[in-house]
């Protein structure tokens, strides 16, 4: 897919600012959050998280199960409000902003699970992410971008295999032509040869729009994020460029079961 076929899927804000580098958080981010605090009911998740993402690159959340790396992009997408903190999103702030509002100014999310109408067909899911634009050339767009789903049209989603099920999901979210594109577990249950795929067009993705991945396969995620934040017990607590945190000894400590 050539580079000018991506920039008709992201948003228009979603090139960076003159003279900004791909994941260079030096520059005026697409997302700031800080001192985020969330939970569900009386149970808090995050306390105090602090994270931007850039206009353009990919940042890499990473953290062992349970550490609040969903309950972050839940928040961030708004199916949960935060209790304390501030989330700002191109220049605004979406703290209290409804899902449908987050969406409208620029977020797609991709989430772990139910992230496509498993009864209906490839074609008709695909038509529900184009159906706030103006046109359907999107959808020629992520059939180039993702070739298997030009020959599953016409199948139900339901009986898609695991990444062809993920890269439909991802192909939906694109055509809202998000300017940030978050995505839990986009293998998961993916196999060897496809995660590969999709982590190359993750990773041509992040050149164009902004990226927020959280991912079990470390290494995936931090080839394809520019830099990465990992969190433990709802918190922070080691951030930095992908290559200083792959080769930091303290990864390993977070990361274990």
């Amino acid at each position: 897919m050539s580079n000018s076929a991506i920039d008709q899927l992201v948003g228009d804000g979603s090139a960076p600012h003159a003279g900004a580098q791909s994941g260079d958080l030096s520059t005026s981010p697409l997302l700031e959050v800080k001192a985020l605090q969330a939970g569900y009911g009386r149970s808090q998740v995050l306390f105090g998280v602090d994270l931007e993402c850039p206009q353009s690159g990919a940042i890499a959340l990473l953290g062992r199960n349970g550490a609040g790396k969903t309950t972050a992009l839940k928040t961030l997408i708004g199916e949960i409000l935060p209790t304390g903190g501030e989330i700002r999103f191109d220049g605004l702030v979406a703290t209290r902003e409804a899902t449908e509002r987050r969406v409208r100014r620029g977020m797609g999310y991709v989430p772990q699970e139910h992230s496509v109408f498993t009864s209906l067909t490839v074609r008709e899911n695909l038509a529900l992410g184009a159906i706030s634009q103006d046109t359907a050339d999107g959808i020629e767009m992520v059939l180039d971008f993702f070739p298997k789903l030009g020959a599953r049209l016409d199948q139900t989603a339901g009986t898609l295999s695991g990444g062809e099920r993920k890269m439909l999901a991802i192909s939906r979210a694109l055509l809202g032509k998000p300017k940030m594109l978050m995505l839990d577990e986009p293998t998961e249950g993916v196999w060897i040869g496809v995660i590969e795929e999709i982590a190359e067009r993750l990773h041509r993705l992040a050149r164009e729009m902004s990226i927020i991945i959280v991912e079990q396969h470390v290494e995936l995620a931090l080839r394809v994020a520019d830099h990465a934040y990992v969190m433990d017990r709802g918190k922070i607590v080691l951030e930095g460029s992908s290559k200083d945190i792959r080769d930091d000894p303290r990864l390993i400590q977070y990361l274990a079961p």
